[in-house]
């Protein structure tokens, strides 16, 4: 697939180094939607600014509170899969006992974050997000918190001393428990109970115990994530995280892998380089050196909790999700008339809506339109989920679009939703075909002369037996051996570092043909510079 230097019909997509300033006509909100939520239809996303060179000062870029909008908006819509609590008086309690405590994280940081995702939209970082599909009450211990960082360290190392790029370190942790549903009931032998949705609301046995939903989950879910953050918090400024530890972070089942070996061989380059910086002055007790920025991420499903946890910013006036930084809506969840989109386009942190080949251009250019009104850098990101064919056949469409209304987004694959099937009666994905959709996702943003954001990652520090292939060398017969999740297929550390060797790779042929198209129009500008 070739894109030429003008814009072309649709179905392509259009080619140049940026986003579209020009000032063509955008899509917009239907006239009810827009009715509804107290705003003005004739808006176009066009007239936003056009994306600034350089991003150092989005941190302070922000938006006013949207006309209409506040924490329990959310209600006059329709809320998609949402619980059923049989018990509405001990709700009631759960979410006032969550009101009056204190926020998970703070505005400033979100702000941060944003800034940092911005960059991430122009090119001059990459965002890597990653960790469990539901986080569980049961595995909860330290050791596991340790081990999804560490391999997240490692894979963000790989990526930026192999990429050459800064990289934006994000986790599925501290919040992400609750999981929608393609189905409200279970089938076991004949059997029907409501569906598993998360320990956040119900227990995975299969039990009609187990699966009513109860509101002290809730609580319960807060208190596991205020002592999840703790930690993390901990690692990232107390020295675990300091590059003079780079050798020290490999996870013991993985020293001799090929992967284990291969980052082992990067770490003591790093090690040297550090060894260097040492010697010029820039010790190991600067910051810069010893800690590293870190956050947490997951899906805004239950509005009551995020609802709870959502608080006014002293600072700015704006109102902010404090449950977590970076909050995304999901496939299932993104209607233009429900109460997610109304929920989310009111909170000032940097969200994410994802994805599926279902998306029309038209739908994306719309949905962008009612999260990112003011057209701010690093406040949506767009998460790609589709499978590597879909992708090669449905992406270059809404960057097509995304270009053409000129909206700044920051595009991140998620390969592993459009992967997902079932080999000897465990739902598992092959790596071959999560790489096949990142693949995809580089070489279509290639084509299209569009940015490659962001990875966003199923995966744990475990060695577990959920996903085949690669180069750990699961197999189908292997799954049964430590299949450990409650959800869907995660990547083991081994397969997680595999994929950051890849990403890396493109990161550093991206840069090298940036810097080499960089130079080329330097000697356009100062003739007989070569000679």
């Amino acid at each position: 697939m070739m894109c030429s230097a003008r814009h072309m019909s649709s179905g392509t997509c259009s080619r140049h180094a940026g986003i579209t300033t020009s000032r063509q006509t955008a899509l917009r909100l239907t006239p009810m939607a827009c009715q509804q939520r107290g705003m003005q239809p004739a808006r176009a996303i066009a007239e936003a600014p056009p994306r600034p060179q350089s991003v150092n000062g989005a941190a302070h870029a922000h938006s006013q509170t949207p006309s209409g909008w506040a924490p329990d908006s959310w209600k006059k819509f329709q809320a998609w899969q949402q619980p059923n609590y049989p018990d509405q008086e001990a709700l009631k309690d759960s979410v006032a006992q969550i009101a009056r405590m204190p926020p998970l994280v703070f505005a400033g940081e979100a702000r941060t974050l944003q800034a940092r995702l911005a960059q991430c939209a122009a090119g001059e970082a990459f965002m890597l997000q990653g960790g469990d599909c539901a986080e569980s009450f049961e595995a909860f211990e330290t050791n596991r918190i340790r081990d999804a960082f560490r391999v997240l360290l490692q894979m963000s190392v790989v990526m930026m001393y192999g990429g050459g790029v800064p990289v934006v370190k994000i986790g599925r942790m501290a919040g992400q428990f609750a999981k929608p549903r393609s189905a409200d009931l279970e089938t076991v032998n004949g059997e029907k109970l409501p569906s598993y949705r998360g320990d956040i609301i119900n227990g995975p046995e299969f039990t009609p115990d187990a699966r009513v939903p109860d509101p002290q989950r809730l609580v319960q879910a807060y208190n596991q994530s205020a002592a999840t953050l703790n930690l993390l918090r901990a690692f990232c400024t107390g020295g675990y995280a300091g590059l003079d530890r780079v050798t020290q972070w490999n996870l013991d089942f993985m020293g001799k892998s090929d992967e284990g070996q291969a980052y082992m061989e990067l770490a003591k380059q790093v090690d040297m380089a550090v060894q260097f910086m040492n010697a010029a002055g820039l010790h190991s007790s600067n910051p810069i050196m010893s800690e590293t920025e870190f956050y947490v991420s997951h899906e805004a499903l239950l509005l009551d909790y995020e609802q709870a946890l959502t608080r006014e910013d002293s600072t700015t006036g704006r109102w902010y999700d404090c449950s977590g930084h970076f909050l995304w809506c999901g496939e299932r969840t993104r209607q233009m008339d429900g109460a997610h989109l109304e929920f989310m386009r009111g909170i000032g942190n940097p969200i994410g809506v994802k994805v599926s080949d279902k998306c029309t251009p038209e739908e994306l250019v719309e949905m962008i339109t009612a999260f990112n009104p003011d057209n701010l850098p690093g406040r949506l990101g767009v998460v790609v989920r589709m499978g590597a064919t879909k992708l090669r056949q449905n992406l270059p469409k809404l960057i097509d679009a995304v270009q053409r209304s000129g909206q700044i987004v920051t595009w991140i694959c998620d390969p592993m939703h459009g992967n997902t099937e079932t080999v000897e009666n465990y739902k598992t994905r092959r790596y071959e075909n999560i790489r096949a959709e990142v693949e995809a996702f580089f070489d279509v943003h290639e084509e299209c002369g569009s940015i490659p954001g962001g990875l966003h990652l199923e995966m744990t520090g475990d060695n577990v037996t959920e996903c085949i292939g690669g180069g750990s060398g699961v197999t189908g017969i292997d799954l049964k051996d430590r299949y450990h999740t409650h959800c869907d297929p995660r990547l083991n550390a081994e397969q997680a570092l595999e994929m950051s060797f890849y990403v890396a790779t493109r990161l550093r042929q991206r840069k090298n043909r940036m810097d080499a198209e960089a130079a080329a129009k330097f000697e356009q500008l100062v003739p007989g510079l070569k000679s």
